[in-house]
């Protein structure tokens, strides 16, 4: 009978363990090279406006859009502030009506503030019916209201929406006599300040100055202008033999707008140590530029969109801003929104708004289009990429907008404005000058980008906006 005999190492007495019959992982680590990534960022995203948008030089740092002559309309929104419920509207806000423009009295247009009279409206109640007196000036504080007229079969057709901030009425103030060209019926519970005929000609005959003012708008010639309010060029056809033709000539804006390349920078500080002795296999210094490029290319793209000066968001045309017809956004809403200029390139909207799209487009049974940028397959609709933008606000109540453009100087549309060749560039608009080493043994180093973008034209930018993303 053999026996067995085995001797316990002393490390593993009284443990129970089995005993190591070759090297450890923990141990042979030691011997051996990790394999590594570079440093990650979750806060990378595809920054689709800057990979789309067409991007035009701006050598001295300014790029100055030349225009045709525009006649201002007087078509901006009323702004509103609100103690609780009550509703008062900000009085130099009054200038946004198309016969208050250029009146800047401040007591009177104080005095017109006072007088206007908070209404509250359900659901499907008429604000004012087509054809009757114009007897009143509704301002919308809140809510939302169609203008309605009779359609060639008899029932109503939509010609367009109202909503905060937008007002009807206004020709009141020049023609005692007007009528209202539409019917104007709320499609959500609406409050409405109102401002009724007969105050207004109380206050304009206490106070000379808005009398007078007035007189002077009816008095002044009607400018001729195509629909889009530019000055119109005079031009003949359909004549035969040797007609008379006037001369004409376009006329241009005599102050452009003139947009100035915005910057965004960072002190990148790396100490000579960790560049000197920890370099490899990756090199510090380049990864720490490498994130902090990253960082500063997202700042970039929000400023695109949401910078107030020059930001897309900002700087859409009133007339270009269209409302959703019930909250969420429809095929027929995208439809209309399209339809607002030629030859849209891309439709940017927050992800939450294109699920959003979807979503109503199952309920309705429409399969939306499936279009590929750049190799990527996105939503579209009607042949139009609808490509996803996190920078895009969405608000606590869960609305936000949607954004169509036509892009490129060529066609008139949207345009990225930057300048190349600068000093130390490092990417085509950013530049990485070092800064020196203090006497820490830290090296700095400044990093530049700069940028803009242009609205060559109005109807280049359109926004839907009150977008729902909850429904």
């Amino acid at each position: 009978m053999t026996r067995e005999t085995h001797t316990e190492d002393p490390t593993d007495a009284g443990s129970g363990a089995r005993p190591a019959l070759s090297l450890g992982t923990d141990a042979a680590r030691n011997l051996s090279t990790t394999t590594k990534t570079p440093p990650q960022m979750q806060g990378i995203t595809s920054r689709w406006l800057q990979r789309t948008l067409p991007w035009v030089e701006a050598s001295s740092g300014t790029y100055r859009v030349n225009r045709r002559l525009t006649y201002t309309l007087g078509d901006g929104r009323v702004t509103f502030v609100s103690t609780g419920k009550h509703v008062q509207v900000v009085p130099q806000e009054l200038r946004e009506l198309p016969a208050l423009r250029d009146f800047d009295d401040a007591a009177v247009l104080g005095a017109l503030a006072d007088r206007f009279v908070q209404r509250e409206y359900e659901a499907g109640a008429v604000l004012a019916e087509a054809g009757a007196p114009v007897d009143r000036i509704l301002l919308l504080a809140h809510g939302k209201a169609h203008k309605l007229t009779r359609g060639e079969y008899g029932d109503d057709a939509v010609l367009g929406l109202l909503a905060d901030g937008d007002h009807a009425g206004s020709g009141l103030l020049l023609d005692q006599d007007s009528r209202w060209p539409h019917t104007v019926k709320a499609v959500t519970p609406c409050t409405v300040l109102e401002l009724r005929g007969d105050v207004v000609e109380e206050t304009a005959a206490r106070a000379d100055g808005l009398r007078a003012h007035l007189d002077d708008v009816r008095s002044r010639p009607s400018k001729s202008q195509n629909k889009h309010g530019e000055a119109e060029i005079g031009i003949h056809s359909g004549h035969s033999g040797e007609a008379p033709l006037g001369g004409t000539f376009v006329d241009y804006e005599t102050s452009p707008r003139e947009y100035e390349l915005a910057v965004a920078q960072a002190v990148l500080r790396v100490h000579s140590r960790v560049s000197d002795l920890y370099s490899t296999p990756m090199d510090q210094t380049e990864q720490q530029l490498r994130l902090t490029i990253e960082a500063l290319r997202e700042r970039q793209e929000h400023d695109l969109l949401n910078n107030p000066d020059f930001g897309l968001l900002h700087n859409a045309d009133l007339s270009q801003r269209i409302h959703t017809r019930t909250g969420p956004p429809t095929p027929d809403d995208l439809d209309e929104l399209l339809s607002k200029r030629r030859k849209t390139r891309l439709v940017l909207a927050h992800p939450q708004a294109i699920a959003a799209f979807r979503r109503e487009c199952n309920r309705r049974g429409v399969l939306p289009d499936v279009v590929e940028v750049e190799g990527t397959r996105v939503t579209g609709w009607r042949g139009v990429p609808m490509l996803p933008s996190d920078k895009i606000p969405v608000s606590e109540a869960g609305t936000t907008s949607i954004l169509a453009m036509r892009t490129g100087a060529e066609d008139h549309g949207v345009v990225g404005l930057r300048q190349t060749g600068i000093p130390d560039e490092h990417e085509p608009g950013l530049n990485v000058r070092f800064m020196g080493m203090d006497e820490h043994a830290v090296v700095s180093y400044l990093v530049s980008t700069y940028y803009s973008a242009a609205v060559l034209v109005p109807d280049a930018l359109g926004v839907l906006e009150h977008v729902e993303t909850t429904r």
